[in-house]
């Protein structure tokens, strides 16, 4: 009863006053399945991607964290390739610093510092961790390259729509444009 409660006070306020950046909502009906989004920051490699996460709420939360994990492939020394995330405010004490005061919308808001914000001394990816440490602008490099992937929305109706005209447009339009003037002088004789 308690989590219920809880849980729909949280959504109402993610809704009407979202953190920055960051969307989360309920699936379907059951209320203990959410989904969120997290914008990349802005001067990070994450710069212009949407990652999806999911989040299951446990029976005993708040006294258990969320589980939280990126459905958005991240390049990242903190989140492995199944999506898990490394992060204190996901583990219970004595290893984690989750505790009942914290909510949903504040450990989205830790993820999204996060990714602004690696942290190399405690990775799940130990290369990407290493590269982090000591090739920081190929571990960036990287990182935008994933970002660009997976995480960048494309829009291709839209762009295809804004291109120029393509050579087989500008011949179907020089066609039509031949038959008006054929049936032009046609109709110019039949009057």
């Amino acid at each position: 009863m308690q989590r219920a409660s809880r849980l729909k006070r949280e959504l109402q306020m993610l809704s009407t006053e979202p953190p920055p950046g960051i969307t989360c909502w309920q699936t379907e009906e059951r209320v203990d399945d959410l989904q969120a989004q997290i914008v990349g920051g802005t001067g990070t490699p994450y710069e212009g991607g949407l990652f999806s996460l999911e989040i299951k709420v446990p029976e005993r939360y708040p006294f258990e964290p969320p589980k939280m994990r990126f459905l958005t492939p991240v390049y990242h020394p903190n989140i492995d390739n199944s999506g898990r995330i490394c992060h204190d405010a996901l583990k219970l004490p004595p290893k984690g610093a989750w505790r009942p005061s914290l909510n949903i919308s504040t450990v989205l808001t830790s993820i999204q510092l996060l990714m602004a914000e690696p942290n190399p001394d405690d990775p799940l990816m130990a290369d990407i961790s290493s590269e982090f440490k000591y090739n920081k602008q190929l571990f960036k490099e990287k990182a935008r390259k994933w970002t660009q992937e997976h995480a960048v929305q494309k829009n291709t109706g839209v762009v295809e729509t804004n291109k120029e005209n393509t050579p087989d447009q500008k011949a179907s339009c020089r066609k039509r444009e031949a038959q008006q003037e054929a049936e032009e002088p046609a109709k110019k004789t039949c009057v």
